[in-house]
C-alpha cells in the first residue's frame, strides 16, 4: 500500500450537507441546555465554527452569539493553538450553559485550550475525528484520523476535464 498525502484521502462536504449536518447538530443539542432547558448563547470557534454556530443559533433561536478565535494552523503545519480573540467575559463566566461550536474536532488541541478557559460548557462539533473525540460533549459524524475535510468555504468550483478528453 503506498503512502497518501492528506487530500488522497478526502471527505468532500458541500454546502448542503454542512447545511443539513448543521441542523442535525441542533436538534440532537435541543433541550440539552441548562436543566434541560435552552443555552444561553453560542460561541463560534473561528474560523470553520461560524456557519454551523450560526445554523444551530438559528434552529434553536439562540440571539446571543460570540466568538473565540484560535489559531492552530497556519498553511503548511499545525501549530500551538493560541487564542487571539476571546469572547465576551459577561457572557461566559465559567462556560456553564454556553455552547461552543466548531466543525471539527481532530487532535483536539483547539478544544482542550478553550475546554481550560471555559470548563462547563458544552463543546459541539460537526465532524469528529478518534484523537479529538474525547474532547467533544456532542457531534454528528466521525471519520478516521487520516481523512481531510474539504469544507465548502475552502473550495472554489473549477473546469475539470473530461476524463476521456476533449473530443
Amino acid at each position: 500500500m503506498k503512502d497518501r498525502l492528506p487530500h488522497e484521502k478526502g471527505f468532500h462536504v458541500s454546502w448542503d450537507q454542512i447545511h443539513r449536518d448543521g441542523r442535525a447538530l441542533a436538534w440532537r443539542l435541543d433541550g440539552h441546555g441548562p436543566d434541560g432547558g435552552p443555552w444561553k448563547a453560542v460561541v463560534g470557534i473561528t474560523r470553520g465554527g461560524l456557519v454551523p454556530a450560526m445554523i444551530v443559533a438559528r434552529e434553536l433561536d439562540i440571539r446571543i452569539v460570540d466568538t473565540i478565535s484560535v489559531k492552530s494552523y497556519n498553511h503548511q503545519a499545525q501549530t500551538a493553538p493560541k487564542v487571539i480573540k476571546a469572547p465576551q467575559a459577561s457572557i461566559m463566566g465559567d462556560g456553564s450553559g454556553i455552547l461552543i461550536v466548531d466543525d471539527l474536532v481532530d487532535t483536539g488541541k483547539t478544544l482542550e485550550l478553550v475546554r481550560a478557559l471555559y470548563p462547563k460548557a458544552h463543546f459541539a462539533t460537526v465532524y469528529a475525528k478518534p484523537s479529538g473525540r474525547p474532547m467533544v460533549d456532542t457531534y454528528i459524524t466521525e471519520v478516521s484520523q487520516d481523512t481531510w475535510i474539504f469544507f465548502p468555504w475552502d473550495m472554489a468550483l473549477q473546469y475539470v476535464e473530461p476524463y476521456r478528453g476533449k473530443d
